[in-house]
């Protein structure tokens, strides 16, 4: 509301139940009200104050003289309103895709019900797993637009890949979170384009919307441009899309929501948010220009986010929404075993590290995991090193063999060949053939077994293998378990996922709202925001 005063007369303002704050604690106290709007006051001999609610009227005394105004800080208004218009939800934040099922149906449920967004974490999981947690999900959420899938890219596996995008499809996923991808590929592509269709209006409606998880702006350029040509045309004559549906994808961008990932859990190119959100953020202003898009993608923000302050410069940083992950494992839906757990409950900000990646052990790939309580990054090293230097198992003898079934395996690397091959024999038996031919291939089968076996084994809860656990965690993991320590969100049972994101969408208004107070030349200090039992307000 704009309050219109006499030219002559100065706006003066008129108290309610709070006095006007002018030291820092009563303006710390003012910048936790963020629900209600305050005026910033001049008053002589006093200086710049804060004014909480009250009244402003024109004339009178000018002892409060109001020389600004602020407006309430919502949660739901940090990031991008056409994020929350788009997607049907009420805060901009979604918990993130967790692999192997730790982002579980129970996570993703919960996430919708609250007015958020959650993604299932079908990453290292078979396709019918994936299938029935989607079966679990269209029962529970109906028509709900707010939940999705996690398509990973399977360079090594196109049939998983394009099976994944094909069953995603038919059961109609609202949403789908490519992942991993350093290209486009015929799954990506269909995701995005089957199902478009004109609306009277002119525009164009969206069956499946494709978020994109990226950490490089080349990459990001991809999923914000349309989808090339040849790949539509490959698309068409296979049948998987109508000449309308790919004319249609020629205009839009492949992915109307990047997701920037930023130094994170798991998968990483441990970039600075920084650095990175700016720099895809202009990318995504040069793809527009040069393709004429109506659409403009919507840049979301990824990784390190475990504390308010780190969402809120998120947001400060012009992110449409907020990605967490590492902290979620802590939720009570999550899929973890409670003694994985207990080890990221006791993680602080440097107990991590990079470490071979199963899927791309071959190619030098490394995953950001826990360090603190397993020696897992440490023996996966050992194992790289190994395979970097011989030539196949049988190159591998004496003393370093040994050391390698009694503190890695477990068993004798014949005893390990033998599980693999039973496993690849019924998934891939290509696979199998392959490593008969080539000892190099048979060896990084063999240790891929145990990088593959680490992360089920901290997911079951196995205490034999508890010094082998491979559980995915950043630095976010340390900082949560700082700024909960002692408060409400420090007892496991508190730990809901919505509980968690509530409280964080929260002290990021608040640390908004004081931030505001510095631009006004308030002396507010740095707010502290102790997480407390949380439910959506009205706004």
């Amino acid at each position: 509301m704009t309050v219109v005063a006499p030219a002559e007369a100065e706006l003066v303002w008129i108290p309610g139940p709070y006095p006007a704050a002018f030291d820092r604690p009563g303006l710390l106290a003012c910048a936790r009200q963020i629900r209600q709007p305050v005026h910033v006051l001049s008053v002589p001999g006093r200086g710049l104050g804060a004014g909480l609610g009250g009244q402003v009227a024109g004339g009178g005394p000018a002892t409060s003289t109001v020389v600004g105004m602020l407006p309430p800080v919502y949660p739901e208004w940090l990031g991008d309103r056409a994020f929350t218009q788009a997607h049907q939800v009420r805060f901009p934040y979604i918990a993130g895709e967790m692999a192997t099922g730790i982002a579980t149906t129970d996570l993703v449920i919960a996430m919708a019900r609250a007015g958020m967004l959650g993604f299932f974490g079908s990453g290292g999981l078979p396709l019918d797993r994936v299938e029935q947690a989607v079966t679990t999900l269209a029962r529970a959420l109906g028509g709900r637009p707010n939940w999705g899938v996690n398509l990973l890219h399977s360079p090594g596996d196109a049939r998983l890949e394009n099976g994944t995008a094909e069953m995603l499809l038919r059961h109609g996923v609202p949403c789908v979170s490519a992942s991993a991808f350093m290209t486009l590929t015929p799954a990506v592509v269909r995701c995005a384009a089957a199902g478009l269709r004109r609306a009277p209006d002119g525009s164009v409606v969206r069956r499946t919307r494709v978020f994109a998880k990226i950490s490089r702006p080349e990459v990001a350029e991809l999923f914000m441009s349309p989808p090339p040509a040849p790949l539509l045309r490959v698309l068409v004559d296979a049948g998987q899309l109508s000449a309308e549906e790919a004319e249609l994808a020629a205009g839009l961008p492949v992915a109307e929501d990047i997701t920037v990932e930023a130094d994170s859990a798991g998968h990483t190119d441990r970039r600075p948010l920084a650095v990175l959100l700016p720099a895809v953020q202009a990318a995504r202003d040069r793809v527009v220009e040069r393709f004429g898009l109506r659409t403009t993608p919507r840049i979301g923000a990824a990784g390190g986010l475990g504390t308010p302050r780190g969402v809120a410069g998120a947001f400060a940083l012009g992110a449409a929404y907020v990605l967490t992950g590492s902290v979620n494992q802590l939720s009570a839906e999550s899929g973890q075993s409670d003694d994985a757990k207990a080890m990221l409950a006791g993680a602080d900000i440097a107990d991590v590290a990079m470490a071979p990646a199963a899927d791309m052990f071959e190619l030098g790939a490394k995953v950001q995991v826990l360090h603190r309580g397993t020696m897992f990054a440490n023996r996966a090293g050992t194992l790289y090193e190994a395979y970097r230097r011989h030539a196949g198992l049988d190159d591998i003898v004496g003393a370093e063999r040994a050391k390698l079934e009694r503190d890695v395996f477990g068993m004798a690397l014949d005893d390990v060949w033998r599980r693999t091959a039973e496993y690849w024999q019924t998934r891939d038996p290509g696979q199998v053939d392959r490593a008969r031919r080539d000892p190099k291939h048979r060896m990084a089968l063999v240790f891929r077994w145990y990088l593959g076996n680490s992360g089920r084994w901290a997911l079951a809860g196995d205490g034999s293998r508890r010094t082998d656990y491979q559980i995915w965690c950043g630095p976010a993991m340390g900082a949560f378990n700082r700024w909960v320590a002692g408060s409400f969100l420090a007892e496991p049972a508190n730990r809901t996922v919505v509980q968690i994101a509530l409280n964080l969408l929260e002290g990021a208004a608040v640390v908004t709202r004081a931030h505001q107070f510095r631009t006004c030349g308030l002396p507010v200090g740095e707010p502290v925001f102790p997480p407390r039992r949380l439910a959506p307000e009205p706004s």
